[in-house]
């Protein structure tokens, strides 16, 4: 009998605890899902680069989702190359910046990006590492 009454005693805090954290209004949800569909919003910014050692490059917010779009405006872009096989490579009205393909460790740069599609590459294989973001 002890063993059961622990055992619910225990299933009810378990449950008490996941619904505080289910909790809040749906203010604080649709903060957030704004947050991940307008990655950065405000220029002056830092985005966060990075390429390798695997076939993967990605161009991030301060938050850490993938730059869609951007507000026209200046930008700080830290690079973290971690292969001498691959580079990052940022192309668009007014702006061009690579790492060097030879190249690793960091890397940072200050952008001002205008209305327009900008790409960002890994030269050698721009065919499978590649990703573009709008600015408006």
């Amino acid at each position: 009998m002890r063993r059961r009454r622990t055992a619910i005693a225990i299933g009810l805090a378990v449950t008490a605890l996941a619904l505080a954290g289910c909790g809040g209004d749906d203010d604080d949800a649709a903060a957030t899902d704004t947050e991940t569909t307008a990655p950065t919003g405000e220029a002056g910014g830092v985005l966060s680069a990075s390429v390798g050692p695997g076939f993967d490059i990605s161009l991030t917010n301060d938050a850490g989702e993938p730059v869609e779009s951007l507000a026209a405006g200046s930008y700080t872009v830290e690079t973290d190359d971690q292969s001498d096989i691959h580079n990052f490579h940022l192309t668009g009205e007014g702006v061009d910046v690579d790492t060097g393909v030879s190249e690793t460790g960091t890397k940072s740069f200050e952008i001002t990006v205008s209305e327009g599609t900008y790409d960002f590459v890994c030269d050698p294989h721009a065919g499978t590492m590649n990703g573009s973001f709008e600015v408006s």
